[in-house]
């Protein structure tokens, strides 16, 4: 499982031209799931996305995280995190699972990000076409990929 994961601002989903979701100050996460993943993997990075220290403290140094700032969190799926291009140059997603596993392990992730943030997180729709609306602070920008824990 991939997260890429922004400190924003604020940030919105819209789909078919109406907002269907919004955060304040908080975490983008666009979540890329491929076939391999478990419950495992979703607790594993569920803890490192809420226990991620990158906020600023009262001397200016990222060393909170976002449950100690009580920030949102806005979870995407994004299947083309799994994305090869080590061949030609059209993207492969053959690592990016089906529906049929990534839904359920999509919606688990949402579930325990809520109950790890003892408030409800933001989604974007399944596999819809989506605009996503942010303003990235800092830019701080990072990439968690839970096949490479050590």
């Amino acid at each position: 499982m991939r997260l890429l994961i922004q400190r924003v601002k604020k940030a919105s989903v819209h789909i078919g031209g109406e907002k269907t979701s919004s955060i304040g100050e908080g975490l983008l996460l666009f979540v890329g799931i491929e076939e391999a993943d478990t419950e495992e993997d979703i607790v594993f990075l569920g803890k490192k996305t809420v226990n991620l220290r990158i906020f600023d403290d009262e001397k200016g140094i990222m060393n909170r995280s976002v449950l100690e700032t009580g920030g949102e969190i806005l979870v995407v799926s994004q299947f083309t995190l799994h994305a090869s291009t080590k061949k030609g140059n059209r993207p492969s997603y053959l690592r990016a699972a089906k529906p049929e596993i990534s839904v359920p392990l999509y919606e688990q992730f949402c579930v325990i990000l809520s109950d790890m943030l003892k408030k409800q997180v933001a989604t974007g729709e399944f596999g819809a076409d989506m605009q996503v609306e942010l303003v990235n602070d800092g830019p701080v920008t990072i990439w968690i990929d839970s096949r490479n824990r050590e």
